[in-house]
């Protein structure tokens, strides 16, 4: 753990002492940036294992920071606000971050969603570990027309690469190796989070709506994951066709 960075990236002096102080004392080593553009630097420098993101910064704000971050990494970012509007979270999960969290949040609970989602992303990146005694191929879901790779965490769509945060990536491995095994969110949250209840529902409904957007030709009739009314969701059973 002591050789996970975490990167804090806010244009207060006091919320980053504040978070420093707390993360430091649980063993993290910190970065800090005061801004987007000076946190574009670190990250190209030094990758982090973790971001903390502001929303309002100057030169470049935390959207489009975390929009670009995207482009070439799959680390977990979240955001830190004092903005409490539904449509801020919503933008914010929307560009890919991972989580969204109130600044007058208990720190105790900001270290529980560090701890949680740093866990999430070290299980994922050792994920081939765990394949290493598995027969040929069973690291390969295939259903018509899509295809994803376990091991190397590659989703092609129709033959071409689909790029997906790892929180998106992780929802669609659990729901396409149980086909038609309903999920409720509280229980997609309690998976793919790792938590029981320190956290938003709407998480998980947010980043069913991106990966549809992603994946489906149709969102309104999807073709691979089904929202089954009052349940949850549910990925298809899609017969493979015959070559």
């Amino acid at each position: 753990m002591a050789s996970e960075r975490i990167l804090i990236v806010d244009d207060d002096p006091d919320i980053r002492t504040l978070l420093e102080l707390y993360i430091k004392e649980n063993g993290y080593q910190v970065l800090i940036a005061e801004d987007g553009i000076d946190a574009l630097t670190i990250v190209r420098k030094t990758l982090p294992d973790l971001i903390m993101l502001d929303v309002m910064m100057p030169r470049l704000d935390g959207y489009e920071l975390c929009q670009e971050l995207r482009k070439t990494t799959d680390i977990p970012i979240l955001f830190l606000s004092s903005k409490q509007d539904d449509i801020d979270k919503i933008l914010a999960l929307g560009v890919g971050g991972d989580d969204f969290i109130e600044k007058d949040t208990n720190p105790l609970l900001i270290l529980a969603k560090i701890k949680a989602h740093l866990r999430r992303y070290r299980d994922l990146s050792n994920k081939n570990k765990s394949n290493e005694i598995t027969v040929e191929n069973s690291s390969i879901i295939e259903y018509p027309g899509l295809v994803i790779n376990l091991e190397s965490a590659v989703v092609k769509l129709n033959n071409q690469p689909l790029r997906l945060s790892a929180k998106e990536f992780q929802i669609l491995c659990l729901l396409a190796q149980n086909p038609e095994k309903i999920f409720s969110v509280e229980k997609l949250f309690e998976l793919i989070w790792d938590e029981n209840s320190l956290g938003d529902y709407r998480t998980v409904m947010v980043h069913i709506s991106n990966l549809r957007k992603k994946l489906e030709t149709n969102t309104e009739n999807p073709k691979y994951i089904e929202t089954v009314r009052g349940i949850g969701y549910k990925f298809n059973q899609i017969e493979k066709e015959n070559s």
